[in-house]
């Protein structure tokens, strides 16, 4: 059988509604920019508690809200769809943390994103992006890709191999500092430096962090590790630290944590990561807030 083939995503049709929702949209910079006025603002006082107490917040994978259809199984670490929680819509800027399971031969098809930036790490599989500016690739284990939603853009994610094992990948959303930028994108692959065993600046906005990929976000830093068992690493200096197990098991803090769980917590740098199992983990380092 042949492979599916993604959608074309060639043209941009007028947008009749976001894809972000109203109370992520109205803590986004300069809202004006998008043709919006909004009366009152929706922080997340969960997202500022848990930074100001430094507490260990652990989310379970199990406990995650989960969006499923025939092909495709989306955990939300956030406020996402129809899982809607005042108190959890996104941490420091982080917008979106969805743990996704897609079969063979389907996928995401074409639809638009705004203003957001789109980081995508599959850690199983392979997935085969294609996007309205003219970009197409396949994604695997240790290649990082941004998108750069910007002023708009339409793009397709599929597991395009058919009769073979599901793709596993983690799709993360960032706020950008700015809106109104042009869409753009960018992935670099990592594996080589991922072997070495410590934390890699996958994806930042950072000046401090030459990063494999930036982002438009001058506070925020995607960091990954592979640790085999025994191994430890440091966690970086942050206002806001948000940390996921992609894969295998490891010990913070006194607290076990497998595939799927999340922590979030405030400022813990030094606080060694200890892998139980061979592990693979994502850590988010963030110095502001969304709205801020």
């Amino acid at each position: 059988m042949d492979p599916v083939t993604p959608e074309p995503a060639t043209a941009f049709p007028e947008f009749r509604y976001f894809d972000l929702p109203r109370y992520i949209l109205e803590l986004m910079p300069v809202p004006s920019q998008l043709g919006l006025t909004f009366s009152s603002r929706h922080p997340s006082h969960r997202s500022a508690a848990i930074a100001d107490s430094g507490a260990l917040t652990i989310i379970r994978a199990q406990d995650r809200a989960t969006t499923a259809t025939d092909s495709v199984t989306s955990r939300h670490s956030f406020s996402f769809g129809d899982h809607y929680d005042p108190d959890n819509t996104h941490f420091g800027t982080l917008l979106v943390n969805n743990d996704e399971r897609v079969s063979p031969g389907h996928g995401f098809d074409t639809h638009p994103h705004r203003e957001t930036e789109i980081v995508t790490w599959v850690t199983e599989g392979s997935l085969v992006h294609q996007d309205s500016e003219g970009h197409c690739g396949v994604i695997h284990p240790g290649l990082a890709q941004r998108m750069s939603a910007g002023t708009g853009i339409l793009h397709s994610e599929m597991n395009d191999v058919v009769q073979a094992a599901e793709t596993r990948f983690v799709a993360m959303w960032i706020a950008p500092d700015e809106s109104g930028h042009a869409p753009s994108y960018d992935q670099h692959d990592v594996t080589g430096e991922l072997g070495r065993g410590g934390l890699v600046a996958v994806a930042s906005g950072d000046p401090a962090h030459d990063s494999a990929i930036r982002i438009a976000n001058r506070s925020s830093t995607m960091f990954a590790a592979r640790l085999a068992a025994g191994a430890s690493v440091a966690l970086p200096p942050a206002r806001f630290t948000h940390l996921f197990v992609t894969a295998g098991s490891l010990r913070l803090a006194d607290e076990t944590l497998g595939t799927g769980d999340a922590v979030r917590t405030g400022d813990i740098g030094g606080e060694p990561v200890t892998a139980i199992t061979d592990c693979e983990l994502l850590v988010w380092a963030m110095s502001r807030r969304l709205g801020e």
